[in-house]
C-alpha cells in the first residue's frame, strides 16, 4: 500500500485548508484511514479518524473546525480544515489500515503511513 498526501501549504490565522490522501497499490483492503500530525519531535498525535462505513472521530483540537471525509472507490480520504490556528502547524500524515488475505488464508492487517505534508498557520 503507498499513500500519497498533498494540500498542504502556509495559511493565514482563520483560513482554511484541505488535505487529500490516495492509497494505490491491490490486493488489500482499507478498512479505517486517518490524520496524524506531529510538530518537531513530539509524539505524532491523532487528529481525525475514518472507518470505511463512514464512522469517524476527531481529536478535541479539532472538533468543530476539521472534517473528514474518505471515497472509498477512489481510496482517498480528506480533511477540511477550517479556521485554522497557529497552533495546527506541523506535518500531517495520513495512515491506511488496511487487511490482506494471503495465499494460505492468512489474515494480515497492517498500517501504512504517507509521506506528510507540512502545514503552517501564521498569527
Amino acid at each position: 500500500v503507498q499513500l500519497q498526501a498533498s494540500g498542504g501549504g502556509l495559511v493565514q490565522a482563520g483560513g482554511s485548508l484541505r488535505l487529500s490522501c490516495a492509497a494505490s497499490g491491490s490486493g488489500f483492503s482499507i478498512t479505517d484511514m486517518g490524520w496524524h500530525r506531529q510538530v518537531g519531535w513530539k509524539e505524532r498525535e491523532l487528529v481525525a479518524h475514518i472507518s470505511s462505513g463512514g464512522s469517524a472521530n476527531y481529536a478535541d483540537s479539532a472538533k468543530g473546525r476539521f472534517t473528514i471525509s474518505m471515497d472509498n472507490a477512489e481510496k482517498t480520504v480528506y480533511l477540511q480544515m477550517n479556521s485554522l490556528e497557529p497552533e495546527d502547524t506541523a506535518v500531517y500524515y495520513c495512515n491506511a489500515d488496511t487487511i490482506t488475505v494471503d495465499s494460505v488464508g492468512t489474515v494480515v492487517v497492517a498500517r501504512s503511513w504517507g509521506q506528510g505534508t507540512p502545514v503552517t498557520v501564521s498569527s
